[in-house]
């Protein structure tokens, strides 16, 4: 009944960053070392698009 074929993966990984990037900035500005703020960044991202797709 409802085909949604037509995703926007860019658009759903970009939305994803930018909201695992804020939480990851504060840990950034708290001490943590930056590369792996990018890690869980990425890896927060690439998860939600996942589950996105998944469901």
């Amino acid at each position: 009944m409802y085909d949604n074929s037509n995703r926007d993966w860019v658009g759903s990984l970009l939305i994803a960053a930018i909201g695992a990037g804020v939480i990851t900035s504060f840990a950034v500005s708290q001490g943590q070392n930056p590369l792996e703020g990018l890690g869980i960044t990425a890896i927060a991202a690439v998860a939600a698009v996942t589950i996105d797709c998944l469901l």
